[in-house]
Parts: C-alpha cells; structure tokens; sequence
C-alpha cells in the first residue's frame, strides 16, 4: 500500500475514531491505525461521556438497542467518607433524561469497538470506501519527518504516507515526544494512576438496589477514607449489568506516602471496598476484571508545547485534554471534540492544498474558542484546589463528623446544631482553616 493518503489518524480512541468519522463524512481519504486487536481491546478505562457530542457523530444513538453505551446519567452523587461513615450530597432529576443525553456511561472496550464500527459505515458510505481503512493491530513506531514537516508514518518495515497526521495516541504519548511537541519527561506530580473493577449482578438485582429505571444510571465519586490518605477520589458507575469501581491516586502522593514493600495500590482499592457503605452496595456482585492504568489529571502545565506543528496535529489525552474541575472528570467528551476540530482543520488544509503549521493553526484557534480549553482554563484553580491534602483529610472526617452528631438521637439533651458543627470544626480544624478554604475554594470554582 504505498499510495498517499490525506490524512492518517494514530489511534482507535473516542478522540481518534471522532476525528475519523468527520473525515469519512466530508470524503477525505484516511488511515486510522489501532495497535489493538480492535478498536478499545487496549482501552480499560470507562466512566461518564459527558454532553451531547457523541448525538453529533451518531445522531440515533440513544435509540439503538444495542448500542455502544450502557446508561444514562439521571442520578449523581458526591460521597464524603471517614473510617465508619459516608455523607452524601445527592441529586436526581427528569431533566436527565431529555434526549439527546447529557451524560451516557460507558465501557471503554464495547464502545469504542461500537463507535468504530459506525466509522466503517460512514467510510463505506464514502467516495472514498475502496480507499480509506481502519487497519488494527499496528504498531505505528515513528512519525516520518522531512524538513520538520510529518509527511506519514513508519510501522515496522512498512511506510505510510499523508499529508497530515493527527496523534490521538493517549496519555502514553510517545508519538507526540518524537515530534518535539511534549517534554520528553513529563513529573509525577501532574499524573495519576487509576484502578478499577468491574463487579456483575444479576440486573433485577443492580436496578433495585440502585433504584435504576430503564437505562437510567447513576455516577458516585467518593472523598476521604476512598483513598486511604492519598490524593484522590473514587468512582462508582452503574452499567447495564455491572458496575464499575474504582479509585484515581495521584503518583506523586503515592511515592511520598506509600513505602516500598507496604502497601500495594491494590491493598488501597480492598480497603475502600471494606467500608461499609461500600460493602453494602457490592455485596453479591462478582469481580469479573481488574485493570489499572496512567492518566493525566488535567494541569495545564503538562499539555505539548503546542497542538500543532506542519503536517500534525494532537488531540484527546495525548494532548492532555482532561479535566476534573469537582463537578465531573471530563476526558472523553474533550477527546471527542477535540479530535472533531482536529479533522476540520485537515479538511480545511485540503482546500487549501496548505498542511503548514501556519494553515493548521486553525485547529488551536477553534480549540481555544471551544468549552474544551475555556473550560480548561477557568477552572485551572479547581484543578489545583482538589490537589489541597485538606479535601481528602480533613473536610470529609469534619462532614461526618458532623453527620453522626446530627443523625444520632439519644435519651439526653439535644446540643443545637450550631453547637454541632462548632464540635466537629475544633476536634478536625479551625474556623480560620476553613475561612481560608472556603474563599481558595469560592476563587476557585
């Protein structure tokens, strides 16, 4: 195969596959390469798509029986936890289930299989259906340069050539360090390390006990005792017949807290399940998977030196486009979009017969006009503010705390509420303390 394509896609990801979808739909001849064995055989990560992107690449999605998702957000909670309590902020609402969905839960293997899937039919339905491909189980190992411009890519002794490459490769971005647009070193300190399990029920048995209806599902993030001391959060989200369980721990905090031969990032995940108000929601299930892996946790400081350069363009997690702003942890919606913008600027480039840095600009300038990088930037104090060791100390132990008083009743006099909450501030933190964590919070989000 040594004809020239118009572009080559480097990854079979939400962003990857988006990117090619708005190729395959305005007839541009591309590549997509996956070294999986297929499109999200590589990917276990899973959790939440937010908005309602994916309605503008699969416009009938929500109506497919069998589609690549497995619920609809229509219920979220924030838990707050300390060693035998958990305090809960819960929200559930109908507005939720206006379609299109405004946050669907996935599986990272089944949908991003599904979705390209849905790439296929949009490439056969193509001028160009005897000449674009999604071609899997590929190792691409170099970016082809020619007077620093990427003209194609090297996959073992095979070479492939295009006028542009977009590198939707992940957070493991080795691709996007050979091009010279990321620091070959990226610090601990800006990544983190998530674990998680799938756990089956029976699914009469998973609906009842999550009070699900349908396919309405629901999202959990845990503070405090989830992670054990480190930073980080948990997660729980309900699918079709599972759920998946898990917990995101800073790698920085992880080396100052963890000492050789103690613990195991496993022995943290155990003793979140161990607490009661998780054991209760597990009890039965079946732990069919167990996987970890790397992600960004969203500091601006370790995106590439740029998102373009001539003849490439990033997107998704290899750009370090994520973020968890406290409301939700968004990734996929940003891969999506992202490489959506990506493709625009190749079809545009096309037009204009101009793959330079200068005409692929563009893709950077719809970036920064896009909620991905507005977002992204003014919530930067957010990312930075749930880093504050007080969040996943203090404030929980402090909140439950205040709980047990508050729902405790006994034969004896009742202190007020006020008094309440005075009790728990002084044997966990000070008023001062929480003064100034309230405003660093108010600046924040």
């Amino acid at each position: 195969m040594d004809e020239k394509f118009d572009c080559i896609v480097i990854g079979g990801g939400v962003a990857g596959l988006s990117a090619a979808m708005t190729l395959a739909r305005n007839n541009m001849k591309f590549l997509l390469i996956e070294r999986g064995e297929f499109s999200g055989s590589k990917n276990v990560s899973g959790g939440v798509l937010w908005g309602d992107g994916l309605a503008s690449l699969v416009p009938d999605y929500q109506d497919e029986e069998d589609g690549g998702w497995e619920r609809f957000i229509n219920h979220r909670r924030l838990t707050f936890m300390d060693g035998q309590s958990a305090f809960s902020i819960d929200f559930k609402s109908d507005h939720f289930e206006e379609k299109p969905y405004k946050g669907v839960i996935v599986l990272r293997a089944k949908f991003d299989n599904w979705l390209a899937g849905k790439v296929q039919e949009a490439i056969d339905a193509s001028d160009y259906a005897e000449d674009s491909f999604i071609a899997t189980s590929i190792l691409v190992e170099e970016v082809l340069m020619e007077n620093g411009k990427a003209v194609g890519i090297r996959a073992g002794e095979e070479k492939f050539h295009a006028d542009c490459v977009i590198l939707a490769e992940g957070v493991n971005n080795l691709l996007t360090r050979q091009v010279g647009l990321q620091d070959q070193y990226v610090p601990a300190d800006y990544l983190a390390t998530g674990v998680k399990e799938i756990i089956r029920f029976d699914r009469k048995v998973l609906e009842d006990r999550f009070q699900l209806d349908g396919l309405s599902g629901m999202s959990n993030e845990f503070l405090g005792f989830a992670t054990d001391g480190i930073e980080g959060g948990g997660f729980l989200y309900t699918n079709r017949d599972s759920i998946s369980l898990g917990l995101v721990l800073g790698m920085k905090s992880m080396r100052e807290k963890m000492k050789p031969n103690d613990r195991k990032i496993y022995d943290i995940l155990t003793h979140f399940k161990q607490h009661p108000a998780v054991k209760d929601m597990i009890r039965g299930g079946e732990v069919v998977e167990y996987s970890g892996h790397a992600v960004s946790t969203g500091d601006m400081r370790v995106m590439p030196k740029e998102v373009y350069a001539d003849g490439v363009l990033i997107a998704g997690e290899a750009a370090n486009l994520l973020m968890n702003s406290g409301k939700a942890i968004q990734g996929m919606d940003y891969a999506l979009h992202s490489g959506v913008l990506a493709a625009e600027a190749v079809i545009d480039a096309k037009k204009k017969g101009d793959f330079s840095a200068a005409s692929l600009k563009q893709y950077r300038e719809a970036l920064e006009d896009s909620f991905v990088m507005k977002d992204m930037r003014n919530f930067q104090k957010a990312v930075h503010f749930l880093h504050s060791e007080q969040l996943f100390g203090m404030v929980p132990n402090l909140v439950c705390d205040f709980g047990r008083q508050f729902f405790t009743i006994e034969n004896k006099p009742t202190p007020k509420t006020g008094k309440m909450l005075s009790n728990a501030v002084k044997r966990h933190s000070s008023y001062t303390e929480l003064l100034k964590l309230g405003i660093k919070g108010a600046r924040a989000l």
